[in-house]
């Protein structure tokens, strides 16, 4: 696999568990199909390779599919919106309840999720991404664009694919196998080592609230399989990423 769209070809839907966020579960089935959804809404709005999506760096399904659906594009994702709004990026993505904290320029859109916006030109996400044709045209990207931004600092698809998969090979990630991530999506690494990895080999990822970390003393990531049942940790920062 190359960029990190292979991660999400139509012949990869199954019933098997893909994500986890609180109670709910998803397939790769209702995944893959609602980030063909998001990528479908965000060209809609013009987000394309050098077209940057800056979301919330929460755990909930709405950042996670906007990310999906912009590496589909071609586009990076900044998990920071602020910084997105004042680099311009195309759209940005936050909670409802921070809607009134943003008064993007023109060129940016805001879209927030978990609630009814307030202003008629904020786009209510979910409700666009409900609504959205579930077939997605084959796109080419090349694995050297940029599908992270983290300050200056930019990380390809190719340079992510190959860090989850040294994660992957490192942790005996297979089907099986639960990532639980415990840090917030802002880090690279956490996106690349709780998201990419188990996505790469079929496992599920299981996002939790990152203040859990600092409650029970789990690490930023944990890593668990059949063959290993005392979870391991992994720091993002540990993540060997280049850029």
């Amino acid at each position: 696999m190359n960029v990190v769209g292979d991660l999400l070809a139509r012949e990869r839907r199954s019933d098997r568990p893909a994500l986890v966020i609180g109670d709910r579960e998803r397939s790769y089935h209702e995944l893959l199909t609602n980030a063909y959804k998001a990528g479908n809404v965000l060209r809609f709005y013009g987000v394309g390779e050098g077209r940057p999506l800056a979301a919330a760096p929460v755990p909930d399904l709405p950042p996670v599919l906007a990310f999906l659906g912009a590496a589909q594009l071609g586009a990076a994702t900044r998990f920071d919106p602020a910084a997105g709004a004042d680099a311009g990026d195309r759209l940005v993505l936050v909670p409802t309840a921070e809607e009134a904290a943003y008064d993007p320029a023109p060129g940016t859109k805001l879209a927030v999720f978990g609630g009814e916006a307030d202003d008629a030109d904020t786009i209510d996400w979910e409700e666009s991404v409900w609504s959205e044709n579930p077939a997605f045209p084959p796109t080419r990207v090349d694995p050297e664009t940029p599908l992270l931004l983290d300050g200056d600092r930019s990380v390809s698809h190719a340079a992510a694919l190959e860090a989850a998969t040294e994660v992957a090979e490192m942790e005996g990630l297979g089907e099986e196998s639960r990532v639980v991530v415990r840090s917030s999506l802002a880090e690279p690494g956490a996106v690349v080592a709780g998201l990419l990895a188990p996505l790469l080999v079929g496992g599920c990822a299981v996002l939790a609230d990152p203040s859990a970390a600092a409650e029970d003393g789990l690490g930023d990531l944990a890593i668990s399989g059949n063959e290993a049942p005392e979870p391991a940790r992994i720091a993002p920062g540990s993540v060997p990423l280049s850029d």
